[in-house]
């Protein structure tokens, strides 16, 4: 039972430290948090689709895909792209801001399905998502033999946590972002990112 609760816990706080760090999927759940638009959704689709990877690389898929190299190199460039193109729609609106401010009302159908569209290809067309989760994940699993699916379930456990506290807890600065200003600094943060990312992917294909 110690060992069970070792592993699980090993799993969780490696899980944590690889998807914490500022990204280009942390950066949209924040906003989308920020703006209360679709949270539950892009929430749910990022804790699910990190569980599915990570089972994906506890099974050994990750060794597999290694094999055939060009299939990373041709989500890094559709994923470069996509960062480039979110950037320069955040800085367009850094440049000419569309509103006054946070506008905490609910969003049209339309806005939660562009947010769940993009949620889904930043989270599958991101190389780093594969590298860390399938691969790194996978291989430290392994480390673990007939325990390894208890460290995948407790890395999974890590994504629900953080996202569902970045998601859900970001309203919390909705009051600071009510000025036009601030909003307009969040979005100069989030296109800085997605371009640099953009660019990295680019630059490493």
């Amino acid at each position: 039972m110690t060992s069970t609760l070792t592993t699980a816990a090993a799993g969780f706080g490696t899980g944590l430290s690889l998807i914490v760090a500022i990204g280009a999927q942390n950066a949209f759940v924040l906003r989308q948090g920020i703006r209360r638009d679709a949270v539950p959704a892009v929430v749910g689709i990022c804790a699910l689709s990190d569980a599915a990877l990570i089972a994906l690389g506890v099974g050994g898929i990750g060794a597999v895909v290694v094999a055939w190299p060009g299939a990373l190199t041709a989500v890094g460039w559709i994923g470069g792209l996509f960062l480039l193109c979110y950037g320069a729609l955040a800085a367009r609106r850094v440049v000419r801001p569309a509103g006054t401010g946070l506008e905490t009302a609910g969003e049209p159908a339309r806005s939660r399905r562009r947010a769940v569209l993009t949620c889904l290809a930043m989270t599958w067309l991101n190389p780093h998502v594969y590298l860390d989760t399938v691969f790194l994940l996978g291989s430290v699993a392994a480390d673990h033999g007939p325990l390894r699916w208890t460290f995948g379930l407790g890395a999974a456990l890590a994504s629900v946590c953080w996202f569902a506290a970045l998601g859900f807890g970001a309203r919390l600065l909705s009051r600071f972002l009510a000025r036009p200003a601030a909003w307009r600094v969040l979005d100069a943060l989030v296109a800085t990112t997605m371009i640099v990312l953009g660019v990295t992917l680019l630059a490493g294909s």
